[in-house]
């Protein structure tokens, strides 16, 4: 939906199980139709779509997109970005680091990444620009040695910038800017707002506008355009939080080294204060220990009294933690909902979000934001409500933020 300042907000559909493109479909109709009635019943609704790898080969078919475009036009609904994240399963299933795969190494990344913006490009409304947000290329722990890591760095910066003319092409067919949303995320190869500027200068820029002038045929200045424009950062503001980087330092910082922000992903992680007190402590494990489950990777930040920051790769790792009193926070990355912020015992970084929001709304930076609460299936069961009036409490819960 259109915000008062021309912005767009939706929910990512990644929060809907089913991998196959009737299945996809038949979650939009479910959901998107009623919520547009209570919250846009006058005006057009956009969706944050997200399409395995499975459902982008079916929706690419001409027959089913034509459908498709059909669909939302006679029921004013409209896609304006894309989640291109996760490639195969993303529910009923251990994800975990598979979530990475294929990584950004891979031709198969970079095909499925081509069809999602052909897609896109299809479906986007004129007058409007479109992003696909996509993983951090690789997750940091397949590559061994610091030499693998270089070489997953090259060789996703490959990929990325044959995206990129890719991308371009698509402007020059049909007239609209698409781009690129690179999300840190802990433990991929780009995990914070440090490691995200690095590679973007140092790889992106440096190395891949000369693949991307010898690609076009066009000057190493115009080069760093194109990329510029069509590769950009999606500020996940759960993922930041769980680093204990600050909105305004990520934010000044993307915005000093002049890289754009394809869009805002509206999440909270969970966090818990620790107080030196041990019987406290085993309650707040107690609180935290449900949320430790199978299906995805919840990496802990721990932080102690001095400030210092550790890093543990899924949360039965922090938990193991939490009898050592010299750590006074922990922060794992578990999505839960945005409209809450105590939890019992535990609290979400609820707080990033409105700081974010904050600073966006006095100065936008981006055109896009989507919520991004993809746990709902997972939740320790006191906090599982009806997913259709949860997904509107959050989208209300945003606009009392923004407007």
């Amino acid at each position: 939906m259109q915000l008062k300042n021309g912005a767009h907000l939706s929910y990512c559909t990644n929060i809907h199980a089913g991998e196959s493109w009737p299945a996809v479909f038949e979650s939009l109709k479910q959901y998107c139709l009623p919520l547009k009635a209570a919250l846009s019943p006058d005006q057009p609704f956009g969706i944050g779509l997200r399409l395995s790898n499975e459902s982008s080969v079916a929706l690419a078919e001409p027959t089913n997109l034509a459908a498709c475009k059909q669909w939302l036009a006679e029921n004013q609904l409209y896609v304006f970005t894309m989640n291109g994240f996760p490639y195969g399963a993303f529910h009923f299933a251990v994800v975990k680091d598979k979530v990475h795969q294929p990584d950004w190494t891979t031709r198969e990344r970079l095909a499925y990444s081509k069809r999602l913006f052909d897609i896109l490009a299809e479906l986007l409304p004129d007058g409007l620009d479109g992003g696909v947000s996509t993983s951090p290329l690789s997750y940091k722990f397949w590559h061994k040695t610091p030499t693998a890591l270089e070489q997953a760095k090259l060789d996703s910066c490959r990929n990325m910038i044959k995206l990129a003319a890719h991308l371009v092409r698509l402007k020059e067919k049909y007239g609209k800017s698409l781009h690129l949303d690179i999300e840190p995320e802990p433990d991929g190869i780009l995990e914070d707002s440090t490691g995200f500027i690095h590679f973007y200068q140092e790889y992106l820029l440096k190395q891949g506008k000369v693949l991307l002038a010898a690609e076009l045929g066009c000057s190493l200045a115009q080069a760093e355009l194109h990329i510029r424009e069509h590769l950009q950062l999606c500020y996940d503001v759960c993922h930041f939080a769980v680093g204990f980087e600050s909105p305004a330092a990520v934010i000044k910082a993307i915005e000093g080294e002049g890289i754009r922000t394809g869009k805002i992903q509206i999440s909270a992680a969970l966090k818990a204060i620790l107080p030196p007190v041990p019987g406290l402590r085993r309650q707040i494990k107690d609180e935290l220990s449900p949320f430790n489950e199978s299906t995805y990777l919840h990496q802990v930040t721990m932080q102690d009294q001095g400030g210092n920051l550790a890093y543990y790769p899924d949360l039965a790792d922090g938990l193991a933690q939490l009898d050592d009193l010299n750590w006074q926070e922990l922060r794992t990355h578990f999505h839960v909902p945005i409209f809450a912020e105590d939890y019992g015992l535990l609290e979400s970084t609820q707080v990033d979000i409105v700081e974010t929001l904050r600073l966006w709304k006095k100065a936008p930076f981006t055109q896009h934001l989507e919520i991004e609460t993809y746990t709902w299936e997972v939740l320790p069961n006191d906090l599982k409500l009806d997913l259709r009036d949860s997904i509107e409490r959050e989208m209300r819960w945003v606009l009392s933020q923004v407007q």
